[in-house]
């Protein structure tokens, strides 16, 4: 999804306030991006929660509950992992919307986890977790992190 960041997190923030709704991130090749787009907007603490920046699989496992078997059976990079993230987050915050990101952000990447491959989910109660992969393609790791900074904003407001 492309967008503003900026304006993505402002409409985020009007949307999710009018709904009455809190969010938590879940993060891990964007590193708190998206939290940082969210607490930009002044009035952000009407609706942010929390962010967990779990870079590494220990921290995912730690932090958010992703479990080892997981981590193992599909990598770190795989909706199945950004599932357990968001699902961890919206479990361990008072949020009633989690986004989770994973993802090579770049350079690297193998034949079939290319550069630019980001996973992504949406965890809200009495819902079922929306996952998606993006392959936003070889683009550099800063338009790579600022497209999924995009994307999952977007999710967020998708979901209100």
């Amino acid at each position: 999804m492309s967008g503003d960041p900026a304006t993505l997190a402002a409409d985020l923030l009007a949307r999710a306030r009018a709904a009455g709704v809190r969010v938590a991130t879940a993060e891990s090749c964007t590193g708190g991006l998206v939290a940082g787009a969210i607490t930009e907007v002044a009035g952000s603490s009407d609706i942010f929660d929390c962010g967990f920046v779990t870079y590494s699989n220990a921290a995912k496992e730690r932090m958010l509950g992703v479990r080892a078997e997981t981590l193992a059976a599909h990598g770190a990079v795989s909706e199945e992992v950004a599932r357990e993230m968001a699902e961890g987050a919206l479990a361990r915050s008072a949020a009633t919307r989690a986004v989770s990101i994973t993802g090579i952000a770049g350079p690297g990447g193998s034949e079939f986890k290319p550069e630019g491959r980001v996973c992504f989910a949406l965890a809200r109660p009495g819902a079922p977790t929306l996952t998606l992969t993006r392959d936003f393609g070889a683009i550099g790791r800063a338009d790579v992190r600022r497209a999924s900074v995009a994307e999952a904003l977007s999710l967020l407001i998708a979901s209100l």
